[in-house]
């Protein structure tokens, strides 16, 4: 049986950086947003122990203690912070009809998804059932864990090159494991990278790719079954006339860590009319103008994470949060001039 809530102006699915610079900015402009933390509150920037590129911390600042900063921020401005994840919106009604997965309905007037992305996992055997036993998806959480071990980074952009170096602080040695010869990272990560390899820290497992991994949630990870081929991508050829060609080996490894990508939170959506791109990011209008977050349907609008997918940085995400806000106080300006003016004409008919 589904609860209805008191109706709300603005409701906020997310509570990272996106989500909390909107409420902050919502807040302000007295449009009384509730926050809905979703299943990861505080966003991913709560997995970073040491953000140092975030504008005003010269000595960096841990991700969660911004976090928490910021929720008090917004609390302080007259926002609601709750526990909830969003199932289902109707947009097929005015006012929106926002469905948690507890059953619970609020309504709103606008809409902000500021909901994030999650890591992506590979899908092997072995890594289910070791996720948080030796398998994890953020060096700079467990790296510490598993000190003078060896370690496996699987991924070949700017996040595994980073997390393999933060990882050098910790293993014996870092393998990384990339699908294919040439990285996506940027020269920076690619540079630091190689000093690693030249001083015996790191070692590069190009054109190879991991099929199981081996191990026990009471003693944790035994090691990894690779598989590697000169042309890239050996895990496709597995299942093609060039199997023989894959080369098999073992790697012993006490941890690995998962740096392939993210996938947006947003199946949430797929029944409302906002655009999806083909891998799930909600797509916005952009453009130079104000307006710029809203997405195909008039009132709810996208921020952060669930928008980017190229940058994927605190500051950007404050930057569009920010953005979301303000565009939703411009419809909610519009939407109550024009109740206004519809009552004023209704009472000179009368």
């Amino acid at each position: 049986m589904t609860e209805k809530e008191p109706h709300r102006r603005l409701v906020i699915a997310g509570s990272g950086i996106a989500g909390l610079t909107a409420a902050i900015y919502a807040a302000r402009a007295n449009n009384d947003p509730l926050v809905l933390e979703g299943d990861e509150p505080g966003g991913q920037l709560t997995l970073t122990t040491d953000v140092a590129n975030y504008p005003g911390f010269p000595e960096g600042i841990d991700g969660t203690e911004l976090v928490n900063r910021m929720k008090k921020q917004a609390r302080n401005f007259g926002a609601e912070v709750e526990n909830g994840i969003v199932a289902s919106i109707d947009d097929s009604t005015r006012p929106f009809e926002v469905e948690l997965t507890n059953g619970t309905v609020y309504t709103c007037d606008a809409f902000i998804a500021a909901s994030g992305a999650s890591a992506r996992t590979l899908g092997i055997p072995g890594e289910d059932d070791l996720m948080g036993y030796g398998v994890s998806t953020c060096a700079t959480c467990d790296g510490a864990f598993f000190r003078d071990e060896d370690m496996l980074v699987i991924g070949g952009g700017d996040a595994a090159m980073e997390e393999a170096s933060f990882l050098t602080k910790f293993a014996d040695t870092v393998y990384l494991a990339h699908r294919r010869e040439e990285f996506r990272a940027e020269d920076y990560w690619v540079d630091r990278i190689t000093e690693h390899v030249d001083s015996g820290d790191i070692e590069i497992m190009r054109n190879t790719e991991a099929v199981e991994i081996h191990g026990s949630r009471e003693d944790g990870i035994d090691g990894v079954s690779l598989v590697r081929h000169p042309e890239g991508h050996p895990k496709e050829k597995l299942d093609s006339d060039r199997a023989d060609e894959v080369e098999h080996f073992e790697q012993d490894v006490g941890a690995v860590f998962l740096a392939i990508g993210h996938t947006p939170n947003t199946a949430y959506l797929e029944e409302t009319n906002v655009e999806l791109d083909g891998t799930g990011y909600v797509r916005t209008r952009g453009g130079r103008d104000g307006g710029r977050t809203e997405t195909a349907v008039p009132g709810i609008f996208g921020a952060g994470d669930v928008v980017d997918h190229h940058y994927q940085q605190a500051v950007t995400a404050a930057g569009m949060g920010s953005q979301a806000a303000l565009d939703a106080d411009d419809f909610l300006e519009d939407e109550a001039e024009t109740a206004d003016a519809a009552a004023g004409v209704a009472e000179t008919d009368d």
